[in-house]
């Protein structure tokens, strides 16, 4: 890719509003050429905060534009069929996550892909979390890793309207699909392949179609042992991360500022971007005895650059693995047993 790269994005909801458009636009070498979004709200947003952007109805409209790039930031069960037609059309593809609602669709992208020569990613804007940055670097730090703990956790006690919440399959709703397509993703980037997989799937909340409170455990080839959490209804939040060493532990509550601070208009390359306050530190030590450590720089828009410059920020072979784990939890739930990789 070149500079002056044209984008085209393809939906307007929470990642499309939130994360993509901000950080496209943001981006030096990249211009947010077209947005798609048919409901009348979202297109006074995009047409406000975008005003250089083309805000069209459909994805027939965007793929008649002249484009160097495609987002795909829609509903779940659109990605496959819209990554398809991107990279059909021989353009590059941006596919949020979940990347697709199975393993095997998102293989078969991945197939698609080479077969045509193009280009093909997944966002997963949580490798470049300030706290999940500051636990890779401090690794090191705490001997052998026995145990590491995340937690994602929320206090959403009503059902919201939204297809995340719905119950079809191809939806891939709840929030294993949800929020663990991140947690599961950065346990295997931390800790790498999964022998095991074992987990408790609940819908807590009345009226839930999906799973709304979710525990998985992985334990890894590499011996380590992945206990990772998500919640929507969880009245107290656990650390973010806890990661048990042989010399020490590594603790962090709290979640990365990124998403509220681009949901408030900042931009990467504010003054402050990505720096949480100063009272958000880790800690690294032994029982009580430790020293706190400042967090690394959030980096969301690192995806973005390194798309520019010609990389590949998220192999998506990496994402069609983070499914089969899914998929295992999935079935461990079910049958309510250890599930072999």
């Amino acid at each position: 890719m070149t500079s002056d790269i044209r984008v085209g994005l393809l939906g307007y909801g929470i990642a499309g509003r939130v994360f993509h458009a901000p950080l496209i636009s943001s981006t030096d070498g990249m211009t947010l050429a077209a947005i798609v979004t048919a409901d009348p709200e979202r297109r006074a947003h995009a047409e406000a905060a975008h005003p250089t952007a083309k805000v069209l109805n459909s994805a027939d409209e965007l793929f008649a534009e002249e484009l160097d790039l495609v987002v795909v930031a829609t509903p779940n069960k659109t990605h496959v069929e819209l990554a398809t037609r991107a990279i059909e059309a021989g353009l590059p593809a941006v596919v949020d996550k979940p990347f697709a609602p199975s393993a095997r669709e998102a293989r078969r992208l991945v197939e698609l892909a080479e077969e045509h020569g193009v280009q093909l990613t997944v966002f997963q804007n949580r490798r470049w979390d300030s706290d999940f940055l500051t636990v890779r670097a401090n690794l090191g730090r705490l001997g052998d890793i026995r145990r590491f703990e995340s937690r994602y956790e929320r206090w959403v006690p009503e059902i919201w309207d939204n297809w995340r919440e719905f119950g079809a399959p191809d939806e891939a709703g709840g929030l294993l699909y949800d929020l663990g397509a991140h947690i599961v993703d950065q346990a295997i980037q931390l800790f790498g392949p999964v022998r095991t997989v074992y987990a408790e799937l609940d819908r807590r909340r009345p009226g839930a179609l999906v799973d709304d409170d979710v525990f998985v455990a992985l334990t890894h080839t590499s011996g380590v042992r992945s206990h990772l959490w998500a919640s929507a209804t969880a009245a107290h939040h656990g650390p973010r991360f806890r990661v048990l060493g042989g010399e020490g532990a590594f603790v962090i509550k709290g979640l990365d500022g990124q998403e509220d601070a681009l949901a408030a208009g900042r931009r990467p390359g504010d003054p402050g971007w990505g720096e949480e306050p100063a009272e958000r530190q880790g800690f690294v030590g032994l029982l009580e005895a430790g020293s706190k450590v400042p967090l690394e720089r959030g980096a969301y828009e690192r995806f973005y650059e390194t798309l520019r410059d010609g990389g590949t920020p998220v192999d998506p072979r990496e994402a069609v693995y983070a499914l089969e784990v899914i998929e295992a939890a999935f079935r461990s739930a079910r049958e309510q047993e250890v599930v072999q990789l």
